[in-house]
């Protein structure tokens, strides 16, 4: 199959780029940065490098492909609150400006990385499941969800084939955030660093977090299915900054400099989600368990 990856430069973006050309396919990448995967991945059907609001660069690189994994996203959770303007119109505005290229040039099969940490909000049970109310706390998960709609309302509307999925804390080898997101990425480079690592509270914030390789299985599990309705993607576990922070430590063999940092207002206490429904609808379980998994990441760090 001939796949579209916008955003294929970034953490999930280049693992999932090498999982599709070992499953066979080819692959194009859109991104406004794209040398570091041209060099990883020389293979690939072709780079086009441009900002997610070049609609005309947009249009040229969707021709002759089947599928898009949408994993663009020009704001994080922690900064999005600042400047919600430019999160609406440079997310969901081009968003929907792709939506409708792909209705225009009949391309019907769509991927997007929605998130399953910030679109629910404060939670009334865990772990959090796809019908729980979202109610997000910063424009990141707003306009998330937003995507979400729009996304569906094309499916009714257009007949396109869409899929979502809401992964919880993804972390892995190559992530490298220098503290903007990725807590597990950024402690491991603080640490090797020998810098402090700055936290948001008192540590007590509890988190789902799953690792590179099973989000990318979901992914590809994705293209072949037939439901359209959001899908968690987490370990469907809890484990707190504080208690990562340990773990890191003792596989490191390294103690850890912590300063704790007055709370912020729209950080969630503890989000755990339920990852039943990624079971049932696409075959999915996650395979590396939170200890396998910072091993294998501190090794390759």
């Amino acid at each position: 199959m001939k796949i579209l990856v916008l955003g294929g430069s970034g953490f999930i973006g280049s693992a999932l780029i090498r999982a599709l050309l070992d499953h066979g396919h080819q692959v194009r990448v859109f991104d406004r940065d794209v040398r570091s995967v041209s060099q990883q991945f020389p293979q690939l059907m072709g780079v086009v490098q441009a900002d997610f609001s070049d609609v005309m660069s947009l249009t040229e690189a969707m021709i002759g492909v089947e599928l898009v994994f949408h994993l663009i996203s020009t704001s994080v959770p922690a900064t999005s609150n600042k400047n919600p303007v430019f999160d609406i119109e440079s997310n969901l505005v081009n968003t929907v400006r792709l939506l409708e290229s792909m209705r225009t040039a009949d391309l019907k099969r769509i991927v997007y990385l929605s998130s399953g940490g910030t679109v629910y909000g404060n939670p009334v049970n865990l772990p959090i499941s796809e019908s729980h109310t979202t109610n997000p706390t910063c424009s990141y998960g707003i306009v998330k969800l937003a995507i979400e709609k729009y996304l569906q309302m094309y499916a009714e509307l257009y007949q396109l084939e869409v899929s979502i999925l809401r992964p919880s804390n993804p972390y892995g080898p190559g992530q490298t955030h220098k503290g903007v997101q990725g807590f597990i990425g950024t402690c491991i480079d603080k640490i090797n660093a020998g810098q402090p690592i700055h936290i948001w509270g008192d540590g007590s914030v509890v988190r789902d977090y799953v690792y590179i390789d099973d989000v990318v299985n979901a992914c590809i599990l994705s293209m072949s299915s037939d439901y359209s309705g959001p899908i968690n993607i987490s370990s469907g576990e809890g484990f707190s900054l504080n208690q990562i922070l340990g773990l890191l430590e003792q596989y490191r063999g390294k103690s850890v400099d912590v300063v704790y940092q007055e709370k912020r207002s729209f950080d969630i206490p503890e989000v755990i989600l339920d990852n039943s429904l990624a079971k049932s609808v696409l075959g999915w379980t996650p395979q590396i368990q939170i200890d396998h998994g910072l091993q294998m990441t501190l090794k390759s760090a």
